[in-house]
């Protein structure tokens, strides 16, 4: 089976930031793939913009050398590289002055027809200025979108005035902000999972799911990240985005079609559905903690405190038990946590449904667990619903729980688009169903702001645990409490 593969019109697309880590790493490898699979049309070109004084021939230098160190020698084709490298262009520019505009400009003559795509792999504070200053340089046509990576500010105040500046030069139908988990594979299987079979949508409610669980563990530190991770932490990081942007795909209701406002419509009244938490909730329904020096994989890691080089009370683990109070799921606790230097690299649901009332089957049968259904997000896309079978041979019932696994590696036995291969595609088609609106994201600041708060407030210390554990005690006590537990995500 392959891929269908189908084409987008011709395009520039304009990275803001084109030599910094996420371009190199991400961007150009995800485009650099869309070529191979003959998606690119023959004149999309990706023109970099950045403070280094670097020609097109150094460029594409720099960006091949970055296509060897991210992509398989397996992917790659000499034909398609060569072809791929010719599409590249440099443009010496800062932001904040008036050099390199002009330049920029004319790089575009002729062009007004094709789809402009400007892309802000910079810090947030400059997304106001690129913006306004695109719109001083008349670089706006009716084919032109927008990019925010995120973080969009760094609370609500902060969020609405990214929103308000960039909204005043731009529409909101041409701003794209993006979210890379939405692009995953499996994200957007559980829409079909739900939306497309008659068998889950029935049962997803309060009266057969016991509770949610999503986890997004990491086995790495913050790396470079050091200096920006300090003044975020984990809450904003994560939690604010990736995590609230899969408790909406998990808890929304049907869209009345699969078009970009309808989906987000119904994400939206998710997020407005929040049990927004007082502090005495907060600190109640949430753990923050710190990774101290420990060792992942058998390697050593120092703490968080030593690769920024000071104590602080940032937070590298998050642990929350977050309510949806609407019908469908009031009593079902959602249970998010997020951590770096964790003992393995994976993200899934876990969607717990009710325990038997009762069995028939008697203590000999052994314990009869609640079924499962788990949507392992990475780093081996799929999904599991484990259910309860008898083990096999005489004597008797004995029961087991048994995994029916739809593994995408081994069903489909394809090279499937990672997410930044879809998400750039779709802001080329001009089709934002997976990038968040304007009113999700200032919804998401406003439940994740009284956490902030109450955590600033408190004189409770943020919670230590060692590198390569799954994060402080009191994680683990926050399930006991209510007579759950964390799924192992190595099963």
């Amino acid at each position: 089976m392959s891929a269908q593969i189908i084409p987008v019109q011709p395009f520039d697309l304009v990275v803001f930031g084109g030599t910094g880590d996420l371009a190199l790493r991400k961007l150009l490898p995800a485009l650099y793939h869309r070529d191979a699979d003959g998606q690119l049309p023959e004149d999309a070109r990706v023109i970099a913009v950045s403070r280094q004084a670097l020609d097109d021939d150094s460029y594409r230098a720099k960006v091949a050398a970055a296509l060897a160190t991210y992509i398989s020698a397996s992917e790659t084709v000499e034909n398609t590289t060569n072809r791929f490298l010719a599409r590249l262009h440099h443009v010496t520019l800062d932001v904040k002055g008036d050099a390199g505009w002009q330049e920029l400009k004319k790089t575009f003559a002729g062009r007004d027809d094709r789809v402009r795509v400007f892309y802000l792999a910079t810090a947030p504070d400059l997304f106001g200025a690129v913006a306004k200053r695109v719109g001083e340089e008349n670089l706006i046509t009716p084919l032109t979108r927008l990019v925010l990576e995120k973080p969009i500010g760094k609370d609500l105040a902060s969020a609405r005035a990214i929103n308000d500046l960039v909204g005043s030069v731009f529409p909101e139908r041409q701003i794209f902000r993006i979210d890379h988990y939405l692009g995953k594979e499996t994200v957007q299987n559980l829409m079909a999972l739900r939306f497309a079979n008659s068998l889950f949508e029935p049962m997803w409610n309060h009266s057969l799911i016991d509770h949610v669980q999503i986890t997004v563990a990491e086995t790495v530190g913050v790396e470079s990240r050091a200096a920006y991770y300090n003044t975020s932490g984990a809450l904003r990081d994560m939690v604010q985005n990736h995590l609230l942007q899969l408790v909406c795909l998990v808890a929304m209701e049907p869209p009345s079609a699969m078009d970009a406002d309808a989906v987000r419509d119904e994400k939206l009244k998710v997020l407005k559905s929040l049990k927004v938490m007082k502090p005495a909730d907060v600190l109640r329904n949430g753990v923050r903690g710190q990774y101290k020096a420990g060792a992942v994989n058998g390697v050593a890691v120092p703490g968080f405190a030593e690769e920024v080089g000071s104590p602080t009370a940032t937070e590298t683990f998050v642990a929350l038990k977050a309510e949806v109070e609407n019908w469908r799921w009031a009593g079902v606790p959602f249970y998010l946590r997020t951590g770096k230097r964790m003992p393995h690299r994976v993200s899934e649901i876990v969607i717990q449904f009710r325990a038997i009332p009762h069995s028939a089957f008697g203590p000999d049968a052994g314990t009869i667990e609640p079924n499962r259904l788990v949507l392992r997000l990475q780093p081996d896309e799929g999904v599991q619903l484990q259910l309860m079978s008898k083990d096999p041979g005489p004597g008797g019932m004995r029961l087991k729980p048994t995994p029916l696994n739809l593994s995408f590696a081994d069903a489909f036995k394809v090279r499937w688009p990672e997410a930044y291969e879809r998400l750039l595609l779709d802001v080329v088609r001009g089709n934002a169903t997976l990038f968040m609106r304007r009113d999700e994201v200032e919804a998401a600041w406003s439940w994740a702001e009284p956490l902030l708060a109450a955590w600033e407030q408190s004189a409770e210390p943020v919670r230590f645990y060692n590198a390569g554990s799954w994060g402080p005690a009191e994680s683990a006590i926050l399930l006991a409490r209510d007579g759950r537990a964390w799924a192992d995500p190595t099963t």
